[in-house]
């Protein structure tokens, strides 16, 4: 902090965390009791991945996020390669970062 009087706004609290998604494509991450007093701003990535892969945010609270994945896989037609209706992506690694408002 300098002494002419100059305000700098203390660090903002960051969390990081990594979780693999289940049956349902979903991935739950669960931030420390007192973290963050409101929803956190969540970024989101997606590790390994082959393929087509989305990503929702589906949930987001002070103290859990949930991420839905979902897969499309990729289909040839007359030689065209076309994504085929997506389906719920399980054993997928994401992370998450999440910093306070």
């Amino acid at each position: 902090m300098a002494t002419a009087g100059d305000y700098e706004a203390p660090p903002r609290r960051i969390e990081r965390a990594t979780a693999v998604t289940d049956g349902s494509g979903n991935a739950v991450f669960n931030w420390p009791a007192g973290a963050f007093s409101a929803p956190p701003v969540v970024t989101v990535a997606m590790q390994g991945v082959v393929g087509f892969r989305s990503h929702t945010i589906t949930a987001n609270s002070a103290t859990s996020t949930t991420v839905n994945v979902l897969g499309a896989p990729v289909v040839s037609l007359l030689g065209i390669q076309i994504l085929a209706a997506s389906i719920p992506a399980s054993g997928v690694t994401v992370h998450a970062h999440a910093v306070a408002p």
